[in-house]
């Protein structure tokens, strides 16, 4: 199973939840986002082994990835969401630990069917 979440419209300044539930074993859970016309960015990370976390420069200080082990359920808590973070947001999975960290985008798994955040007043 393999199910994301919590995207949606919301103003300058609001914020957001993504949920991403994974039903498997996994290294390591995150999001990317891609907008249209650009490339697919990898904004954030986490590691089910230690928790270690990555965030990209341009969400830093304003996203926050955490992990329900309990739940399979991974969340990205966005703050202070700016019209730029416009994009689908895509949840995905590596299964081993076996890449570099971050990994790379061809080095994902699995990856979820999208959700458009919408950032507009």
């Amino acid at each position: 199973q393999f199910v994301e979440s919590g995207g949606g419209l919301v103003q300058p300044g609001g914020s957001l939840r993504l949920s991403c539930v994974v039903s498997e074993d996994y290294f390591a859970i995150g999001w990317f986002r891609q907008a249209p016309l650009g490339e697919r960015e990898e904004i954030s990370l986490i590691s089910t082994t230690d928790g270690s976390t990555y965030y990209a420069d341009s969400i830093k200080g304003r996203f926050t990835i955490t992990r329900d082990n309990a739940k399979n359920t991974a969340y990205l808590q966005m703050d202070y969401l700016q019209p730029e973070d416009t994009a689908v947001y895509y949840c995905t999975v590596k299964i081993l630990n076996n890449s570099r960290w971050p990994p790379r985008l061809w080095e994902y798994d699995y990856w979820g069917q999208g959700t458009q955040v919408t950032v507009s007043s």
